[in-house]
């Protein structure tokens, strides 16, 4: 079975609590002794970690970056979901997914994982040619949300795109020129919800293939939002309509 590494509090502590049986070792910062490193330790003994004292050398090693909060942790990789069919077919409600196209800054992604979480999204899809994978620094940034949403990453986008049609799922995309702002597109049903990265935006075909293209409304001096500031924006207007309509 493959393995992985995660860092920082947040995702260590989620895996901890959805997979502990995946959590061969937990390397932690021997010279902190303050509270929240009490605690965390208290849980990972209860989930039953190995636990091993480490300097911040030996830290920032096994992590790849000095961003780790003094806590570094050696995982099994989880099974993922073996297709979008897979976890829409298991969705209670009307689906909600987010797809992102070209956006390929760990970062960004991370903090699409964490809103999608946040909103309650059951999927976010990506093209494998134009998209960064799961690595430890989206892990990081998602604060857990990479271990509990999809990340789906497909051949054909276009494709994925048209297949969430035929199951009846509104494909919204977004574009700094459209006519019709968010708040004026109906959000409550199934949605997925199309974000480009920010300059290029979404790729003409995949521009294509929306059955609608919406705007978030500015006011003020700037042109377009971070795309992780855009996903939550739109994906907390879905939210908000669901639970207005239910």
């Amino acid at each position: 079975m493959s393995t992985k590494v995660l860092f920082g509090f947040h995702a260590v502590t989620v895996r901890l609590k959805t997979a502990p049986q995946s959590v061969s070792e937990v390397h932690v910062d021997a010279t902190r002794r303050d509270a929240r490193m009490r605690q965390f330790v208290e849980r990972a003994r209860e989930a039953g970690a190995k636990l091993v004292d480490s300097d911040g050398e030996r830290l920032t090693q096994l992590a790849g970056t000095a961003r780790h909060q003094g806590v570094v942790a050696r995982v099994s990789a989880l099974a993922a979901s073996h297709s979008l069919d897979d976890v829409l077919d298991g969705v209670d409600g009307p689906a909600l997914v987010l797809v992102l196209d070209g956006v390929t800054d760990p970062h960004n992604l991370g903090a699409c994982l964490r809103v999608a979480d946040g909103a309650g999204a059951h999927a976010v899809v990506a093209p494998k040619d134009h998209a960064v994978g799961l690595n430890a620094t989206v892990a990081k940034v998602a604060s857990g949300a990479a271990e509990t949403v999809p990340y789906l990453m497909v051949t054909n986008l276009a494709r994925t795109l048209n297949e969430l049609k035929d199951r009846d799922i509104r494909v919204i995309g977004t574009s700094d020129d459209a006519e019709r702002t968010l708040y004026d597109a109906d959000l409550s049903g199934p949605v997925a919800l199309v974000l480009g990265a920010e300059g290029p935006g979404m790729r003409q075909l995949t521009r294509k293939t929306c059955d609608e293209l919406v705007r978030i409304p500015m006011a003020g001096a700037v042109e377009s939002l971070n795309v992780s500031v855009a996903a939550g924006v739109c994906l907390y207007e879905a939210a908000r309509q669901r639970r207005a309509r239910s």
